[in-house]
């Protein structure tokens, strides 16, 4: 992601009931009551903190998830569950990358399989 001034920070204190949209980069440490939209930006990306809670649906290109998520996740480039990372719904990702302690309660579904109709493996 090229450098950019559009950083968000919503803290551990803040509490956001409504849907929110963004472009370039969101931290989110507080909790959010609805929906997370980026804003017709290829390279926006959402960080969801260890402290961080979303109660809705979530739609960016990257998403970082080290903290809850009770909702539908819409990743159309990069997933990232972190260790700490615990998501109630529905995922849809291009690629997606999950470390030990991560937890997902519902299905993961890979867009590009959708997309083609098939699944590729490629060796790493």
């Amino acid at each position: 992601m090229a450098f950019s001034n559009n950083h968000t920070l919503i803290s551990r204190a803040t509490k956001v009931v409504g849907d929110l949209h963004f472009t370039g980069e969101l931290q989110l440490e507080g909790k959010v009551t609805g929906n997370i939209i980026a804003e017709n930006e290829k390279d926006a990306k959402l960080v969801i903190a260890d402290t961080g809670v979303v109660e809705g649906e979530i739609r960016a290109p990257v998403i970082i998830v080290n903290g809850k998520v009770q909702g539908n996740i819409y990743s159309s480039k990069h997933l990232e569950l972190a260790a700490k990372g615990n998501v109630i719904g529905t995922v849809h990702y291009h690629s997606v990358e999950m470390v030990k302690g991560a937890q997902v309660n519902g299905s993961m579904v890979n867009t590009q399989q959708q997309a083609t109709g098939s699944l590729d493996i490629a060796p790493e």
